[in-house]
């Protein structure tokens, strides 16, 4: 008798289609998470008059997303670990949601503070999604997946600020949120119709000490870096909490090195390949948003000061828009250089464009195209390196730890995004020129600002190469 031939491509095919389908719906959530980091910017002169509070008291609605996000992204990536990807990213799109919704009804400082913490819960959603496409695409998409969803994270940023801008210009303020609960909405409707549940888990129990010890670790040293220029760094409050972040975190390692299933893996964390990509997205987490602080700033800045631009806040997203989508086009290109050469490589090659950008922005600042330019560049660059990041932690973590040890490297890049803010704002503050009673940023200190990027994106460069040649398979 003649024996039926087999049909593997049926049988592949619900798998591909479902792949298909996984990735665009994990990058638009990304996106729009990531987006929500921008929707305060164009308010932010006005906050103290929306909110009927002092300028230190609204700048809370800022600092609490930042303090939210730290304390979440590592446990709800633990949880993920333990009680299933999906199911904490759709608790993560519901904190969106729900938070945005408190801001969108909010008309005072209290409310719009406990909207922003919720806003804040919900920064989870990159690595998650990044270890749900682990779980589930084959090898040969994972590296284009990953490096794009490790890019939304710019990509949300860069293409949000021209959005809040014309909203913000041309409606009611609350509508700002209205548009994000509504994109959340869409986000967690579509992952739950399209995204499935990973059965990859982990055992154990939760590390509760393990989380309460490194969310009030983060609290203080975060407080410390955020409001330490505000506060006055000679003062009782600032070394005091800084000395308590120190202690505490000292205390958490001695407990994470002991406790039966830590929170996080001290030992696997400590790995050459994980502790240097780690560093690494600190660095580069404070050079991307290096140019998210100058490049508005000199385009808005009147052209009496000699050499700013006198554009509106709505231009200047319009001019950091190509860089957010750069980013997203890099993410190809990034996984096709880490295919044939390691992504150790395309660390490196990230950081040199990087350390480029920066360079060419201190001598082209004087027109918006140069301006555009170099951000464009400086986009490009931190595309690539953050498609290898993803590629370098999953190569050396087991998978029953990728969404932890990918909420890690998250949360690392944002340490860096919040060291670039208190170091820019300081230098800024300080190097300033009179215009018409009020100081306002020199160009020197425009110029020093860049320059730090610039230096740090090379010590990006030196930190890679010290990785393995090859992330390990």
């Amino acid at each position: 008798m003649t024996r039926a031939p087999s049909t593997p491509p049926v049988a592949a095919a619900p798998a591909q289609a479902r792949s298909s389908t996984v990735v665009p719906v994990l990058a638009f959530s990304g996106i729009v998470v990531s987006l929500t980091q921008t929707l305060m910017i164009p308010l932010v002169p006005k906050l103290p008059e929306l909110l009927s509070a002092s300028a230190a008291d609204a700048a809370w609605a800022i600092t609490a997303t930042l303090l939210a996000a730290a304390v979440a992204t590592p446990t709800v990536g633990r949880l993920g670990d333990m009680y299933g990807k999906r199911r904490m990213l759709l608790f993560s799109l519901g904190m969106l949601v729900l938070g945005s919704t408190v801001c969108a009804l909010s008309s005072g400082l209290a409310p719009m503070v406990v909207g922003r913490v919720l806003q804040g819960l919900s920064s989870g959603v990159i690595p998650l999604g990044i270890s749900i496409m682990r779980d589930e695409l084959p090898p040969e998409r994972l590296g284009s997946a990953t490096a794009l969803m490790s890019a939304s994270l710019g990509v949300g940023g860069a293409l949000g600020l021209p959005a809040a801008a014309f909203i913000a210009e041309n409606a009611d303020w609350h509508t700002l949120f209205w548009v994000a609960a509504a994109l959340g909405a869409a986000g967690a409707a579509l992952v739950t119709a399209l995204v499935p549940e990973s059965r990859v888990r982990t055992g154990g129990r939760f590390d509760l000490p393990g989380a309460v010890g490194l969310s009030i670790a983060l609290l203080c040293l975060l407080l410390v870096i955020s409001k330490g220029a505000d506060w006055g760094w000679s003062g009782g409050l600032t070394p005091g909490l800084l000395v308590a972040g120190l202690v505490v975190l000292a205390v958490w390692g001695w407990w994470e090195l002991r406790a039966p299933h830590p929170l996080v893996d001290l030992r696997t964390t400590a790995r050459r390949q994980v502790l240097l990509t780690n560093i690494a997205s600190v660095v580069f987490g404070f050079a991307m948003f290096a140019t998210s602080l100058v490049i508005p700033q000199l385009l808005q800045l009147p052209e009496a000061t000699g050499y700013g631009l006198g554009q509106s806040i709505l231009a200047a997203g319009l001019v950091m828009a190509p860089n957010g989508l750069i980013m997203m086009a890099m993410s190809p290109v990034s996984a096709r250089i880490s295919r044939s050469r390691g992504p150790k490589v395309t660390l490196m090659v990230g950081a040199l464009v990087v350390a480029a950008g920066y360079g060419l922005s201190l001598v082209m600042m004087s027109t918006i195209w140069q301006l555009m330019i170099a951000s464009s560049i400086i986009g490009a660059g931190v595309g690539l390196a953050y498609g290898a990041m993803p590629a370098l932690i999953m190569a050396a973590v087991p998978v029953s730890e990728t969404a932890a040890a990918n909420s890690l490297n998250t949360l690392m890049r944002s340490i860096g995004t919040s060291l670039s803010s208190s170091i820019a704002g300081a230098v800024l503050a300080h190097l300033t020129i009179d215009l018409a009673g009020a100081a306002v940023p020199s160009l020197d200190g425009f110029r020093v600002v860049l320059a730090i990027g610039a230096v740090t994106a090379l010590f990006a460069l030196v930190i890679a190469a010290f990785l393995p040649g090859r992330a390990r398979r």
